[in-house]
């Protein structure tokens, strides 16, 4: 395919997650689990036309999955308007949206109509005060309204992450299959990640894909791996009922060798890795008057020098803890999963 660039291990530039805000209206305990935070300057922020400007040189290098993440992307104002733009790019093949879902119920009909494609929720327990507890605000009604919401504009089928914790929610696995069943959305099982502010991280609270499947199949019997996984994230399962859902293992069996995502933050910086401790700023060249031939050969020369594997090399970590400590965090906002977008 023309266009196409590859980084040091043949690994195509794809995909391309796009946050559009560092702020979250929930403080998740795997991703905001600290009192305080530092934020990135508003000023920093890009406008919609500078995220359409970058996304155009990716897609002519041969990005065609962009997802728009956060933060909580619903926080950015007249978000429908970028999704509008970027729907109108026709490179963009898979033009997706990550939210946790509790301002979704007022805007998922208005983000249908712009030309959103698919929506993933964020949804970690289905128990209230759970619920509460994990991300410390009382919001479960309105993320069960929102997705109710998105199915009824049209978003099917929906997708459920849950980042699985041990203690906290690992005994609702099969509770959540039943729930997607019931609102037609596969549900992917995410295992805890050491990655940005997961400061509370330990290796005892993952649960492991094995585990996962382990649990799965003495709840519902055999369960049949399907092929066709390629560079998504997720390995998708079947249940003997024909139900599926998706286990995405980065931390005990991480799929690096066939990552082909970057990230981009609200502020312009692009990330080669989820692990990654620095980035390349795009947004300084793009406000400083950078040509769109310009721009497409800065960003092919970099990937072409990629050789990010964090979460392989994270696992062949003879000491495996908290990868970057709080102090570390609040000096740097970049750092923080809130930030990059998971």
């Amino acid at each position: 395919m023309p266009g196409v660039i590859l980084d040091r291990f043949d690994r195509p530039l794809r995909s391309l997650r796009i946050s559009v805000t560092d702020r979250c209206n929930l403080r998740c305990q795997y991703c905001m689990p600290e009192p305080d935070y530092a934020w990135l300057p508003r000023e920093s922020i890009l406008d919609f036309e500078e995220i359409a400007a970058i996304v155009d040189a990716f897609t002519s290098l041969g990005v065609d999955r962009v997802r728009v993440t956060g933060g909580e992307p619903l926080l950015r104002r007249d978000l429908p308007r970028l999704i509008e733009l970027l729907a109108a790019r026709t490179a963009i093949k898979d033009l997706a949206l990550t939210t946790n879902g509790v301002l979704l119920a007022a805007q998922a009909a208005a983000l249908r109509h712009a030309g959103l494609g698919r929506i993933t929720v964020s949804l970690d327990t289905l128990r209230r005060d759970r619920f509460q507890a994990l991300a410390r605000f009382d919001e479960l009604p309105s993320v069960l309204a929102g997705i109710d919401a998105a199915a009824r504009a049209g978003f099917a089928p929906l997708k459920i992450d849950t980042v699985v914790i041990r203690g906290r929610n690992d005994d609702e696995l099969s509770d959540l299959i039943e729930f997607g069943k019931g609102v037609n959305a596969e549900v992917r099982f995410i295992e805890y990640m050491d990655v940005g502010g997961a400061t509370h991280w330990s290796v005892d609270a993952v649960v492991s894909r094995r585990e996962i499947l382990a649990r799965l199949t003495e709840r519902y019997g055999e369960i049949v791996a399907l092929p066709g996984r390629d560079a998504a994230p997720a390995e998708r399962f079947r249940l003997p009922d024909g139900t599926t859902f998706g286990i995405i293992a980065s931390t005990t069996e991480p799929f690096c060798a066939a990552c082909d995502r970057s990230r981009l933050t609200a502020d312009g910086l692009w990330l080669l890795c989820l692990y990654a401790r620095g980035g390349l700023d795009l947004r300084r060249p793009l406000r400083e008057g950078v040509t769109s031939e310009e721009l497409v050969h800065l960003v092919s020369t970099v990937w072409s020098m990629r050789a990010d594997r964090g979460a392989e090399e994270r696992l062949g970590s003879p000491a495996r803890e908290v990868l970057i400590p709080v102090a570390a965090l609040k000096r740097d906002a970049h750092l923080e999963m809130h930030t990059r977008g998971g």
